[in-house]
């Protein structure tokens, strides 16, 4: 499989596994609903910014959507809570506060060896 159709499939995957609807994440990012559905399907390459915003999003490195058949439990390690129905700017600050705690989780981990 391609790069473009993993990082698509892990998105959708993401996505789905948080419940969110392609609109919700298409608000968050700021782009319109049939671009973010073009990166779904592989039609379009995910920019590295947006690919950033989705990983914090998801509480997981930005690497993990490109792993082919990655364990998407494993991959958000920073998830405690499933929401839908949010705003972009709630959005935004989840994915802050996503971000901070898997900066601090590697921190510990650094520290310890």
């Amino acid at each position: 499989m391609n790069e473009e159709c993993v990082i698509a499939e892990n998105i959708k995957q993401l996505r789905e596994v948080n419940g969110f609807s392609q609109d919700n994440i298409a608000d968050f990012l700021g782009i319109n609903h049939s671009i973010y559905s073009d990166y779904e399907v592989g039609k379009q390459e995910l920019p590295l910014d947006l690919m950033e915003r989705l990983a914090d999003l998801y509480g997981c490195e930005v690497w993990s959507l490109y792993e082919d058949d990655i364990d998407m439990t494993k991959a958000m390690s920073t998830s405690p809570f499933k929401i839908s129905d949010l705003s972009p700017e709630d959005m935004s600050q989840i994915a802050d506060f996503k971000r901070i705690v898997r900066n601090y989780t590697k921190m510990e981990i650094l520290l310890e060896n």
